[in-house]
């Protein structure tokens, strides 16, 4: 019996030593694998998708770069160096100060290329890829015609420019006025007015705003806000109310004139006003 029991002590020895072995092996095993994992995570950017650039290729517009897709340890943050190259994307030099995700497009870049050097950087390391050349840059189309007057030029054929056409510095002015009947008689019920707007180069303007109203006021009614035409001329009309004359000794009808571009205030931009007056004959 003894050595029975001996004889089976030793079996369930080997059996768990066998047993032993083999959990050894496998966390052995397991081991290599995580560190191969771990080994693989953790590594210097990989690029898997490349950067690209964005835009309209045109003088004064704007290009963009999008870093592309990477992998390696996280986190992973981003450079960018803009160059400048030839037609074929060759013979490229650093741009100055073009170290930004966007770049806006110069006179100088015009019948270039632009690549981006993109650098990706983690714990591990630095790896930077070039994009592939952008479409050749165009020149752009010139900010302004606007001469430094504040003039437009008369289109040809024209006989006046637009009021939204002439900007600060230059002007509205009411350079000519005209009454009918030119003497206001003192039986009068109504009469109208001519008011001619140009700019400060001298030509006519349409589309002026022209406001007028006689001072003191209610001597006739106020007309409405009306614009000039393409001669630049625009004609009012006044009815007589109960404050005229003003003075039973009245010699003159003074009226306020105002000539503004349409939605500008009557007291900044071009806006203009002037004081005129008509001979009045109390006993006409």
């Amino acid at each position: 019996m003894n050595t029975q029991h001996r004889r089976g002590s030793a079996r369930a020895r080997s059996s768990a030593g066998k047993q032993l072995f083999a959990l050894i092996g496998v966390a052995l095993f397991a081991a290599v694998i995580a560190a191969a994992a771990t080994a693989k995570i953790a590594a210097k950017p990989s690029n898997a998708q490349p950067p690209t650039i964005s835009g309209t290729t045109t003088e004064g517009s704007t290009l963009n770069v999008d870093h592309g897709n990477w992998d390696g340890t996280q986190p992973i943050t981003f450079t960018y160096r803009w160059q400048r190259c030839d037609k074929n994307g060759d013979s490229c030099a650093g741009i100055s100060n073009a170290n930004g995700a966007a770049y806006v497009l110069k006179s100088v870049d015009v019948n270039a290329t632009l690549r981006v050097r993109v650098s990706a950087k983690n714990s591990d390391g630095t790896t930077s890829i070039v994009t592939v050349p952008s479409a050749v840059i165009a020149r752009g189309t010139p900010a302004s015609t606007t001469p430094a007057s504040g003039c437009p030029a008369l289109a040809s054929g024209q006989s006046s420019v637009p009021v939204t056409g002439v900007t600060s510095p230059a002007r509205l002015q009411i350079d000519q006025f005209q009454s009918s009947p030119s003497v206001i008689p003192g039986s009068m019920t109504s009469f109208t007015l001519r008011v001619h707007v140009n700019d400060t180069c001298g030509q006519a303007v349409s589309g002026a705003d022209v406001y007028a109203t006689a001072v003191p006021f209610h001597q006739v009614n106020v007309p409405s806000e009306t614009a000039t035409g393409n001669d630049g001329w625009v004609t009012l009309q006044f009815n007589r109310e109960s404050g005229f004359p003003a003075t039973p000794k009245q010699q003159l009808m003074v009226i306020y004139i105002r000539a503004r571009q349409p939605g500008q205030s009557p007291l900044a931009g071009i806006t203009t006003s002037r004081l005129v007056s008509f001979r009045v004959n109390l006993k006409g």
